[in-house]
């Protein structure tokens, strides 16, 4: 197995609720918390363990909200308590992952930073490894560099890359500069996507020397950049940093990195990607997730749950339980069943976005007990 990279630090981004995946996932306990796949592990742990051979396990960070620390730090005993980076608020994911760079950067001035969210799903270990050492090289360069994922069938629910120009870089077997970003498309789009091969889906992976991403997000948003350097000067010292995220944290603009880094890097030819040629999936409603847990056979049941008591007959889709209760599935297709003490979901795999519908109308009535 080849070394870990001396100057590379992994960013763990672990914060959002996945209220696509409600009631299963919950503010107190999101989406990269729990174990989706039957591996065992969460989805923070698995993530964790791709990365460990990267960058080794004392240079991994995660950035987090502070309810979350203690469940962060029992899934990853091995993390360093100085590379805990706590969020007093969600403030997206350009204020997440700068602040990782800042601290980083004046830690380690020349470190170049990947950036991996926390909550996906990555077949394949060994590819992706082959993939993120590559974007490590197009970093070193100086430039923004993320990891497209090949397509493997015309998905409407991930937006796309589209590769330019190739960029030639010593060490790295396949990189392009990045000519564009395209929002998620429609069926018949997507499937023209599919079959152009510089179309490549938009997996948020980025890696880059901290210098240069925050460089990018002075260009852009100066406000962002200041306080983010701020807090950066006070994060090591115990005394300093819980006064000055309290001050400064809930200032920051609420961006989405793709809007203050990606898009506007790659209108300067500053943005480039690498395919990533194995399996990946964003876990986004509980449709991916029948699909994750079903092999990719739409006739089958996939069931989650630990002593789940199903009987099943001519049905297909998936049921999480959380529940001692017996669930009775008969002669339905892509049914999606989600039973937890305190709150039942039934609704299908066509119509599975629509479950953040459920959580924005249960926010508006104040029925915060079953968020």
């Amino acid at each position: 197995m080849a070394a870990s990279l001396d100057d590379f630090y992994a960013v763990i981004p672990a914060g959002g609720v996945g209220s696509r995946l409600w009631p299963l996932s919950r503010a107190d306990a999101p989406k990269f918390l729990h174990d989706l796949t039957g591996s065992g592990h969460s989805l923070l742990r698995d993530t964790w363990d791709r990365l460990a051979p990267l960058s080794g396990p004392e240079r991994i960070a995660v950035v987090t909200g502070r309810a979350h620390r203690a469940a962060v730090e029992a899934q990853l005993p091995g993390i360093a308590d100085h590379n805990v980076f706590l969020e007093s608020e969600p403030r997206d994911s350009a204020a997440a992952i700068g602040l990782a760079a800042a601290i980083l950067h004046r830690r380690e001035p020349d470190v170049v930073i990947g950036s991996f969210a926390a909550d996906h799903v990555i077949r394949s270990s060994r590819v992706f490894e082959f993939a993120v050492r590559d974007a490590v090289e197009v970093a070193r360069e100086g430039y923004i560099c993320t990891i497209g994922i090949t397509p493997s069938e015309p998905a409407v629910g991930f937006g796309y890359i589209k590769r330019g120009a190739e960029l030639i870089v010593e060490g790295a077997r396949d990189a392009s500069l990045v000519e564009s970003f395209v929002e998620k498309p429609d069926l018949e789009t997507a499937k023209k996507y599919v079959s152009d091969r510089d179309y490549l889906w938009n997996a948020g992976m980025f890696i880059t020397r901290a210098d240069v991403l925050l460089a990018e997000i002075a260009a852009n948003n100066p406000k962002l950049h200041a306080g983010l350097l701020e807090l950066a000067e006070a994060w090591d010292d115990r005394a300093l940093r819980g006064p000055a995220v309290d001050r400064i944290w809930p200032t920051l603009p609420k961006i989405a990195i793709d809007y203050v880094v990606a898009e506007p890097a790659a209108q300067k030819g500053k943005l480039a990607v690498v395919p990533g040629h194995f399996d990946w999936d964003d876990v986004g409603d509980f449709a991916s997730l029948a699909k994750l847990n079903s092999g990719g056979r739409k006739n089958d049941l996939a069931i989650l749950g630990e002593n789940a008591r199903i009987l099943s007959d001519a049905a297909s889709g998936i049921v999480v339980t959380h529940t001692k209760r017996v669930i009775s599935v008969i002669g339905v297709k892509d049914i999606v069943i989600v039973d937890t003490d305190d709150a039942l979901l039934v609704t299908s795999s066509e119509h599975a976005q629509r479950v953040k519908g459920v959580v924005d109308a249960l926010k508006l009535t104040g029925r915060g007990d079953v968020l």
